[in-house]
């Protein structure tokens, strides 16, 4: 029997979050946003509202991947480097890492942070869609239904600790019965769709250009007709 729904850890569409986003107070946006509770004390996910116009942080609290869903955004690293990210570009603010930051006309951005117990000591790390992608682990072969995929992977930045990864992965069509995530993920399809199913039932199909997250404890199953690829950001516990 299915559980109730309401007990149910699942998947979150986030550009609908993103509706919701808070304005940022001062500078520093990456303090504010509409929170989105995950259960867990050393992760935050939250959209936020950036300001048109100028700030700096000195040290970012925890590793941070961000991606902006509407808008423009320019980062400044302590090396003098300034990146602009568009709609859709994201990237991850390594904890202690200083930045300064402007916005033409402002931006609404989606973020999600581990508080790690040490930095890596790294500057802001662009998610690079177009890196060289090499072969990884498909899915667990009791859990596919048909061919096994072809897996191909980037990651861009890893955690001190090797918890919290952010980069790109593509793979072949696959239908994997549902599977109890013992990990967060935020995913944003750059190309194909997949459609979950999760144990209350409840089906959502996601499709190119689509960001969404799905809980640690959800038990969802997976299913892609055809090639997709995706940034991601994983909090998986040691």
């Amino acid at each position: 029997m299915p559980a109730p729904a309401a007990t149910v850890r699942s998947f979150h569409d986030l550009r609908v979050f993103a509706r919701d986003a808070v304005p940022a107070s001062g500078g520093d946006w990456l303090a504010g946003g509409h929170a989105m509770p995950l259960g867990d004390p050393r992760l935050r996910l939250a959209a936020v509202t950036v300001p048109a116009g100028t700030g700096a942080v000195t040290a970012v609290p925890a590793d941070t991947f961000a991606i902006v869903v509407a808008g423009d955004l320019a980062i400044t690293g302590a090396d003098g480097a300034t990146e602009t990210y568009g709609n859709d570009d994201s990237l991850v603010l390594p904890m202690g890492a200083g930045f300064s930051w402007s916005s033409a006309d402002g931006a609404r951005v989606v973020v999600m942070a581990y508080a790690a117990q040490e930095g890596t000591g790294r500057g802001p790390v662009r998610i690079d869609r177009e890196a060289d992608l090499v072969r990884s682990n498909p899915p667990a072969a009791d859990l596919l239904v048909g061919e096994t995929p072809s897996c191909r992977n980037h990651t861009d930045f890893t955690s001190a600790d090797g918890t919290y990864l952010c980069g790109v992965w593509d793979s072949t069509p696959y239908h994997r019965r549902p599977m109890r995530y013992r990990h967060h993920e935020l995913m944003h399809l750059l190309a194909g769709s997949v459609t979950f199913v999760d144990e209350a039932g409840r089906t959502a199909t996601f499709a190119k250009g689509d960001i969404f997250l799905v809980e640690a404890g959800a038990s969802c199953s997976w299913e892609s007709r055809e090639d997709v690829a995706k940034v991601y950001a994983i909090h998986r516990p040691a």
